[in-house]
């Protein structure tokens, strides 16, 4: 069961490049929360924690580059919100690598009440900015 699902109505941001990175890394994300509390192996859960890693911080980039470009206001404030959840998932993964902690329900609960405040708080903020 998808522990989170992008429906323009709750997620959209009617920013294209936005909304389809989002689809992507909703799906990524529910990928790894169906390994971490379905028994999946601990190296299928790693690799799938790391792409889901790797993904955010290409999108969170992508998003800022569009940010700067149009000389968006918020950008600061909206790059502190990236910083922080990419140190808290920089730091899970680097201890999940070393044995010293676990991927499992929490995580993804964590991840999703990010998104669940991060998107409609701050992505949509920007999206007269980003379609001007």
């Amino acid at each position: 069961m998808a522990l989170i699902t992008w429906t323009a109505g709750q997620y959209g941001t009617n920013v294209g490049f936005a909304d389809q990175e989002h689809q992507i890394l909703f799906d990524k994300l529910n990928k790894l929360y169906d390994l971490a509390t379905g028994g999946a192996e601990r190296s299928a859960i790693g690799a799938q924690l790391d792409d889901l890693i790797s993904y955010v911080v290409d999108h969170f980039a992508h998003e800022e580059r569009e940010m700067q470009a149009k000389g968006y206001a918020g950008y600061e404030r909206h790059k502190e919100e990236h910083d922080a959840l990419v140190g808290i998932c920089g730091g899970l993964q680097a201890k999940f690598h070393a044995g010293q902690a676990e991927v499992d329900e929490s995580v993804g609960q964590l991840v999703k009440g990010w998104l669940d405040n991060h998107i409609p708080n701050f992505d949509m903020a920007y999206a007269d900015a980003l379609n001007s």
